[in-house]
């Protein structure tokens, strides 16, 4: 019903030559073709005709293993600027901010931290920005594969077989662990200057890598522009949002629950919309002025919530207490509490939900 089939950008505007020559690839004649070897090595669980090269090869694009990681104000995170974007994890044990700019050219970062083994990444190609857990697949440490599927970032793991995991697919595809599903963790995405205001002594990950990159520089040209409508393959574009247009996105089966910024920020600076989601209530909650959307679990010890806008603030109808778009009571009965994020909730382009979730509303 929905749709129109764009070119992808190997028939149009080759966007991709810079960040091909900064991985230090030499081999971009068989972009785009259904890699063989992967046929031949691996049992796959998705088409095999639709995991293509996308340039580099294996660790082309290097992924980073336990990176510096600095305070706001050391020099290591003077490469940021306000606008630019982060995906940030709340641990018990710190607050970590991850720059878009640092997955521009890195795509995953292995952590180890507070005595968890994550793995965050980010597809600059499809936007989608999330959370693993590495634990949960025996603290395997994942690398770039070189291959996509659906513009999509497939990952593999280091563990000698070297699995296939398609990044938005949530778990291995081939190999020995096809099947296996990977656990989230919630991440939020928002603006640096959001997250450091809302987290003054939060980590990020510093400029001082072992790689000679400008992380000030967006390698895509205009690739992520709301009204870019050009993807890397070519894809069949949901007309119902903007190609580009950042999405938070709650997947269910073949389907799920998808919340455009652009309708977030028509209800305002600030926003807390409720929604029936297999399992119960989700209440998402929009900041424009950090340009984030959360999803979240309503339930407390003592109940579920509620919540309402009054005067541009969050607030539940239960206790008045007020809200912060990261989920923390700041003011009010319940002060310094927490709400539960949605683990698999998270942020990508619009193009790439109908892609993966077909089902998707």
């Amino acid at each position: 019903m929905y749709g129109r089939k764009v070119p992808g950008l190997l028939a149009g505007v080759v966007f991709f030559g810079s960040l091909l020559m900064a991985a230090c690839s030499d081999d971009t004649t068989s972009m785009g073709i259904p890699d063989s070897s992967t046929t031949a090595r691996y049992q796959c669980s998705i088409p095999q005709n639709q995991i293509l090269i996308g340039g580099p090869g294996k660790d082309g694009i290097p992924a980073l293993t336990n990176p510096l990681l600095v305070g706001k104000e050391h020099p290591g995170a003077a490469y940021l600027a306000d606008e630019d974007r982060v995906a940030s994890l709340m641990l018990e044990s710190a607050t970590i901010a991850i720059p878009l700019n640092i997955f521009w050219w890195h795509e995953i970062v292995n952590l180890e931290v507070g005595g968890q083994a994550l793995a965050i990444s980010h597809c600059p190609l499809t936007g989608s920005s999330m959370g693993f857990d590495r634990a949960g697949v025996g603290g395997v440490e994942f690398g770039v594969s070189g291959l996509l599927f659906k513009n999509n970032l497939i990952m593999y793991d280091r563990n000698g077989d070297e699995s296939l995991w398609p990044q938005m697919l949530r778990g291995a595809r081939c190999g020995t662990r096809d099947g296996q599903e990977l656990p989230m963790v919630p991440i939020i995405e928002m603006t640096w200057e959001g997250w450091r205001t809302l987290h003054p002594q939060t980590l990020v990950v510093s400029e001082e890598t072992q790689y000679e990159r400008n992380y000030t520089q967006y390698p895509y040209g205009g690739y992520d522009k709301i009204d870019n409508s050009l993807t890397f393959f070519p894809v069949i574009i949901d007309e119902r949002r903007p190609a580009k247009e950042r999405v938070l996105g709650i997947p269910f089966e073949s389907g799920g629950l998808a919340f455009p910024f652009g309708l977030l920020d028509e209800e305002g600076p600030t926003a807390a919309i409720s929604a029936e989601f297999p399992g119960g209530t989700v209440v998402v909650f929009w900041d424009r002025s950090s340009q984030a959307a959360m999803a979240f679990s309503p339930d407390m010890d003592d109940g579920s919530l509620t919540f309402s806008v009054v005067d541009g603030r969050i607030t539940d109808d239960q206790t008045g207490s007020l809200w912060r778009v990261d989920g923390l009571a700041m003011e009010g009965p319940l002060a310094g509490q927490q709400l539960q994020p949605r683990a698999d909730a998270f942020v990508a382009f619009w193009f790439a939900w109908p892609e993966f979730y077909p089902e998707i509303q």
